[in-house]
């Protein structure tokens, strides 16, 4: 489908390149590997321990895999701009794929729990290949691209959970077969056909330089992006509210089992697959990336608030194309943010931006469900005006951030 869309994008004009194809179908392929496991993890647990009740060491699992990434995100964008970007990526590719074998053999429960902290260190690999999508971009075109590269994501999480389900029918242990492979494949991609996009540069690394929280530092050393980072931090943040409460809340509103549930992810995926991919380059085009960012929340706004009010099931179908409206800022909120920093130094930037969505991944799902848990019985769907209540603090920083969000193109070294 990423190709799809590509090749509408080319027919309408677009510049498109072999590079940028191999990147946007390896994020794809990284995308569906990841989520091949999801459905089968539990399960998996339950086999290795002998016991049904695996609540909090597959909570523990999750959050050690969050916790690789945040820590590890800076580094492996460090390591690209010193190295350049492909080494990494095959690197990373290379070692998810054995990482994935070892997973799919694991004789106990200490070799998987390993294994998932190994793949939160190569899926670190997401921020180099971000970092590479800036570095064939120009400019002007990044949230396009941005867009294009988080519609891949979504459809690589559409189709991952499926097929993982599917496999895990015929065996328990398949999906992490199939995820290797997936690696394996985008391995060869990168060995065969995806060129340096900025080679490296001869600098000396040490400790300081590999430290995951030196780059934070960096960034929060230049004053116009600390607002940037905090508005990228609070999207993140309450992003991950989502997929923390969307199973209870439509069990506890809709009585809704797995089918209702998948198919409602489903459509939320390919909607804001759609959006991503169609709508982010011309509506940041026509309004500029700062009111894209406002026209993307006033929609995810509405919805949250009309979807906490409104009882209908029907309501959630309804308002999922107002929710994937809302992902258009995203890509813009990048965009403004790689114009902040030197050419030399997005590989650094892309990791630190990684390493805090994954620190909210981890810090969001405590909060929202502590939330949930005291309006789960009297009225579940004021949960979602808390996720507004939150983006009302965010808003005041986009509206009145003064220069901080404007682009500075004209910046041609890091400060």
């Amino acid at each position: 489908m990423c190709r799809l869309f590509l090749q509408w994008g080319k027919y309408k004009g677009w510049f498109m390149n072999k590079a940028l194809v191999v990147v946007l179908l390896s994020v794809t392929l990284d995308a569906i590997g990841i989520g091949l496991i999801f459905p089968i993890l539990p399960g998996l647990l339950r086999e290795l321990t002998g016991t049904v009740e695996i609540s909090a060491l597959y909570g523990a699992i999750l959050a050690g895999y969050a916790l690789m990434l945040f820590l590890f995100a800076p580094i492996l964008g460090v390591l690209s701009d010193r190295f350049g970007r492909r080494p990494i990526l095959m690197i990373a590719m290379a070692g998810a794929a054995i990482d994935y074998l070892i997973m799919a053999f694991a004789p106990n429960v200490e070799i998987l729990i390993i294994g998932r902290l190994i793949a939160g260190m190569t899926a670190a690999s997401m921020a180099v290949a971000t970092a590479y999508i800036t570095d064939i971009t120009e400019r002007k075109d990044r949230a396009k691209r941005f867009g294009y590269l988080g519609a891949c994501f979504g459809i690589g999480f559409i189709i991952g959970p499926v097929l993982g389900g599917l496999l895990g029918e015929i065996w328990l242990r398949a999906p992490f077969l199939a995820a290797a492979f997936l690696n394996l494949l985008n391995f060869a991609l990168a060995v065969f056909l995806l060129p340096e996009s900025r080679p490296g540069r001869k600098e000396k690394l040490g400790f300081k330089q590999l430290n995951p929280f030196t780059p934070l530092k960096w960034a929060l050393s230049f004053v116009n992006i600390r607002p940037l980072l905090v508005v990228y931090v609070g999207f993140a943040f309450v992003g991950s509210l989502y997929g923390t409460i969307w199973v209870l809340f439509t069990e506890d509103r809709y009585g809704w089992g797995a089918a209702m549930v998948g198919i409602s992810l489903a459509l939320y995926g390919l909607f804001n697959a759609l959006s991503q991919a169609l709508l982010t380059g011309p509506i940041t085009q026509w309004l500029g990336e700062k009111r894209t960012i406002l026209f993307g929340l006033s929609f995810e706004v509405i919805a949250l608030i009309l979807l906490a009010f409104f009882g209908q099931w029907w309501v959630i179908f309804a308002l999922l194309p107002f929710f994937a409206l809302g992902d258009v800022g995203g890509p813009a909120l990048q965009s403004i943010l790689t114009s902040k920093v030197s050419e030399e130094k997005q590989g650094q930037l892309q990791g630190v931006l990684m390493s805090l969505a994954a620190i909210s991944t981890i810090i969001g799902p405590l909060f929202f469900t502590q939330i949930y848990a005291l309006l789960r019985v009297d009225w579940p769907g004021g949960i979602w005006l808390v996720a507004v209540g939150l983006y009302a603090l965010i808003i005041p920083l986009i509206i009145f951030g003064g220069s901080a969000w404007q682009r500075d193109d004209s910046l041609s070294e890091n400060k």
